[in-house]
């Protein structure tokens, strides 16, 4: 194989960078292309970092102490930067995740030069990846796992580069942002002094390896230190036995984990199962698959003979993240979510292998384009399979609607937001509507229940959530004026935001989460008798903002209200 000059390689790495930019580009025009766009995720991991611009927002408020206290240091940290420069988190969020494909970019066309040391290769990794982030929103959303993409691709550039420096920066900056995959990244160590030599395993005898696990422990149990030492707030982690009572983790519930059939549960599964529905998006990485073969046969695909023995590391990263997948079900909840050891991972192990096995077919092709002169069908045919596939893998995204995939959330509802914006900072607003998600971003106010923030894992957390989702659907639907005015004083509530159409049974009929209470099914029933309901008696009275889909009701009035 010839060798490539810096000049080729920075080449393909511009090339690279640029096709990064041009992605990036496309995410920003749809994240500002109008006012209030929210990703969907960033509701809940960014709206409580509003208190870093004005600490009199959300006081006392369950939910942004809950998030808060759950959000990684490393993450909260860029954020508390971003706002000491004048950036408002929801847009930092916005402008991120470009940059952290840029990150991407440079390391994942470095990792795989050391892996197969051709520039081409390296250009046609960073496309693959590139798609698959964008083609997903875990990169848009500029939450902690936008993170962990860029990071835990640098840390397996440093390892195979054997940098301990580099090595011991990224598992700090993987402990800082996503936790969890300090696990992962402290079993590749390990497994990494660890050699397959004349049909057995042994120990390598590179005092360097030694060095580097040594280091990468060592930082790994400084970050974990703090997790360890440190009891939640909001504890205790739910366990299984209790997850599998209640209905949060089965079909409708908000956090559904498990299911009826063993394929979805330990394989397809979105949470409990090892591989991602879109381990091979976009579809190009199906080629993967066809590495075992190429192989085989070296003759024909002979670029195979110059994968590096730093390919392991794949390997190595598959066996790390399988083992923590294990010890997430085993351990479950404690470990967070089996998934999430799997996701991430398989999907930096499946472009790496697509982009070395479309190397090893376009050169074979290029092969026969150029040197087959007395065939020119076979000319034809390679340069015609060439085309095809290279064209095929640039412009994917082309023929995928909304491309890049952000998933962002449009707050609709302005006069809303504006109304409760006028309103003292320490309002609690109560409502059953899905508008009840978006207030806490758009109006900045506090809710006392939305199914967005109605996570389970934390029982201290959820157990009140739970109480206080009951307690409204009981409210709501109560046709006793004093039940409903109790529940006003207990929970402190200002005002409710309700949707007319509440008071119909179809409401609750297309609302499966709360269908999933015996309190929802109990207003069904009353909504099905046409029973009369206290707070809508109210509504005419106490009514102090309305529009065609919306009341807004003062909830002081009601109780100022003797019946």
């Amino acid at each position: 194989m010839k060798k490539y000059t810096t000049s080729q390689t920075l080449f393909w790495l511009f090339l690279s960078m640029s096709l990064a930019s041009i992605y990036g580009i496309l995410s920003l025009k749809q994240a500002f292309a109008e006012p209030n766009l929210v990703h969907n995720d960033a509701r809940q991991h960014i709206f409580w970092m509003l208190r870093f611009i004005d600490p009199n927002l959300f006081p006392n408020d369950l939910i942004a102490d809950y998030f808060q206290s759950v959000a990684p240091r490393g993450y909260t940290i860029v954020y508390k930067l971003g706002i000491i420069l004048g950036i408002n988190p929801f847009d930092l969020a916005k402008i991120i995740p470009p940059i952290l494909g840029l990150f991407v970019t440079y390391y994942f066309f470095r990792l795989c030069l050391e892996i197969l040391p051709i520039p081409a290769t390296g250009f046609i990794g960073c496309l693959i990846i590139n798609q698959a982030l964008w083609l997903k929103d875990d990169l848009a959303s500029g939450t902690p796992r936008a993170f962990i993409n860029p990071i835990f691709i640098a840390f397996l550039y440093y390892l195979v580069r054997h940098s301990r420096l580099g090595v011991c920066v990224t598992v700090a900056a993987i402990g800082l942002f996503y936790p969890q995959y300090v696990f992962i990244a402290a079993i590749m160590l390990i497994l990494r002094v660890i050699n397959w030599q004349n049909r057995s395993f042994k120990l390598t005898q590179n005092n360097r390896d030694y060095q580097i696990l040594a280091w990468g422990l060592f930082v790994a149990f400084i970050v974990l230190l703090p997790y360890i030492i440190t009891s939640s707030e909001f504890g205790p982690t739910i366990t299984r036995a209790e997850a599998m009572n209640s209905p949060e983790f089965f079909e409708g519930g908000r956090s559904r984990f498990f299911h009826d059939n063993f394929m979805d549960i330990w394989f397809t599964g979105r949470r409990s199962g090892m591989f991602h529905s879109s381990l091979f998006t976009p579809a190009t990485q199906c080629v993967a698959l066809l590495l075992p073969f190429l192989l085989i046969f070296p003759r024909q695909f002979p670029l195979g003979r110059y994968i590096t023995p730093q390919v392991w590391v794949l390997l190595q990263l598959f066996i790390s993240s399988v083992l923590m997948f294990f010890a997430s079900h085993a351990l479950l909840f404690r470990l967070h979510l089996p998934g999430r050891y799997t996701e991430f991972s398989f999907r930096i192990i499946i472009a790496l292998l697509t982009a070395i096995s479309l190397t090893l077919i376009w050169d074979t092709l290029l092969r026969v384009f150029k040197h087959n002169y007395g065939y020119r069908f076979y000319r034809y045919l390679a340069g015609s399979l060439m085309a095809i596939m290279v064209g095929i893998v640039l412009l994917y995204p082309a023929f995928v609607p909304y491309f890049p995939l952000v998933r962002y959330e449009k707050g609709r509802m302005t006069e809303v937001y504006d109304f409760f914006q006028q309103q003292p900072p320490d309002i609690v607003i109560a409502s059953l509507s899905a508008e009840a998600d978006q207030l806490p971003t758009f109006a900045q106010r506090t809710v006392l229940m939305a199914r967005e923030y109605a996570i389970p894992y934390h029982l201290g957390y959820y157990n009140q959530i739970l109480a206080r989702t009951l307690d409204m659907i009981n409210a709501h639907y109560t046709d006793d004026l004093q039940t409903l005015q109790d529940f006003i004083n207990q929970y402190n509530v200002d005002f409710w935001l309700i949707d007319p159409a509440a008071f119909s049974p179809e409401y609750i009929k297309n609302n499966h989460w709360m269908l999933i209470f015996s309190e929802g099914q109990k207003a069904l029933n009353l909504l099905e008798n046409n029973s009369q309901f206290a707070l809508y008696q109210q509504v005419n009275i106490c009514r102090v903002f309305e529009q065609p889909n919306w009341w807004i009701v003062d909830a002081k009035c009601i109780l100022n209200n003797p019946g």
